[in-house]
């Protein structure tokens, strides 16, 4: 078998189906360790460096077993390319490098079905390279999207696909952490563009003020969308509660921890907002699926590996933070577990508001990597081992 390309989609599929592949990246240690392909269930994973192939390839192909299909992964396709053909002529006999590079994979986005017993479709778009959702609902021939990222081709394909029309674009908070689609989905949509001004009243960008318990509705028989302000990891990050029985939570609830208010750096001006948030919410339906922003790692999904739980499950997870029961004691939990943020952030934050612009290569690079939005200490204490 010749050398290959294959797409992320594939990768995707084939480390979710458990196929015995093993995925060779050849980016230097510190691009791999920054930004990896990550996957629900356990694979093999090597890290050999394109330049130890140019300088000591046999030592470098000794280390591949050659009984499984290799995968070759780098930054931008032609070095996987100049890896896969090497290890063709030393004798693997089936190896595909991944086309687009490592950016495609950060790029990916899987749409998986939350509603199949209602009447309305409500979509999680997952992307596994960041560990964040956004989401869709369709009814009738309209679309209502929620944190859309910047692959905005794939939203709009999305809707042609279904023979619908973007009709609203939501952004539950100004993002930090990845860079939003919602601003070139309008523009090229004619959608509107949703967010709440107590984020967005600086910025460039030409939005409709959301209001805090409105309900936002279809032109026929969809289900109603409530807006509910929640401030504490912003000062405008807002949910959505969705017939009822869904609440999109942004970064406010995770399912294993709550949002970083810690990230503007008014530490106890916005811990003190995201407490009240947090009670308040802790006494809605038990039975609500709360439907996040992002996820910390795999073990989070359900077994259809959505990423979806009761609230009753999220207090579950988190009940020593919600024990936590004055204000004080929430700060002194946040500032213990506070780390540092990503200097790329206050970069996005700019190119969110539309008060900077990036070219493409730039905004890869930015856009790269996990999210670091959640408060735990879990989270704090990855982050200090990884140092």
């Amino acid at each position: 078998m010749s050398v290959f390309t294959y797409n992320a989609l594939e990768l995707y599929t084939w480390l979710t189906n458990k196929e015995d592949i093993i995925v060779l990246d050849v980016r230097n240690k510190v691009d791999f360790s920054r930004f990896k392909v990550e996957a629900p269930y356990p694979f093999s994973l090597l890290n050999i460096s394109y330049f130890d192939f140019m300088e000591i390839a046999d030592e470098c192909v000794a280390q591949i077993p050659k009984d499984k299909p290799v995968r070759v992964v780098c930054a931008k396709e032609g070095s996987a390319l100049y890896v896969a053909e090497i290890l063709e002529k030393k004798g693997f006999n089936d190896v595909g490098y991944l086309e687009g590079g490592i950016k495609t994979w950060g790029n990916l986005l899987v749409p998986m079905l939350l509603s199949p017993d209602e009447p309305y479709a409500l979509y999680q778009f997952i992307r596994p390279g960041k560990a964040s959702c956004s989401y869709g609902i369709i009814a009738g021939n309209e679309l209502m999207l929620f944190d859309p990222s910047r692959n905005t081709d794939f939203y709009l394909d999305f809707a042609k696909q279904n023979k619908c029309a973007i009709v609203k674009t939501f952004e539950t908070h100004l993002q930090a952490d990845y860079i939003a689609g919602s601003r070139i989905i309008s523009e090229q949509s004619g959608a509107s563009f949703m967010a709440n001004e107590n984020d967005f009243k600086g910025s460039r960008n030409k939005y409709t003020p959301l209001v805090d318990k409105r309900s936002y509705l279809f032109s026929d028989k969809g289900p109603d969308v409530q807006c509910l302000f929640t401030p504490g990891h912003t000062p405008g990050s807002t949910s959505f509660i969705i017939d009822e029985k869904f609440m999109v939570s942004g970064d406010t609830i995770f399912i294993h921890s709550v949002g970083r208010p810690d990230l503007g750096g008014q530490v106890q001006t916005w811990s003190d907002a995201l407490f009240d948030t947090l009670q308040s919410l802790k006494h809605y339906p038990n039975e609500m699926q709360i439907l996040p922003g992002h996820y910390m790692n795999w073990n989070e999904a359900t077994k259809d590996l959505m990423f979806c739980a009761s609230l009753a499950e999220t207090k579950e997870h988190n009940k020593t933070i919600y024990a936590i029961d004055n204000k004080k004691e929430f700060l002194a939990f946040i500032e213990g577990n506070m780390r540092k943020q990503p200097k790329e952030y206050a970069t996005i934050r700019l190119i969110n508001a539309n008060l900077e612009h990036v070219d493409d290569d730039k905004a890869e690079e930015l856009d790269l990597g996990k999210n670091e939005c959640a408060a735990t200490a879990f989270a704090a204490k990855q982050h200090n081992t990884d140092l």
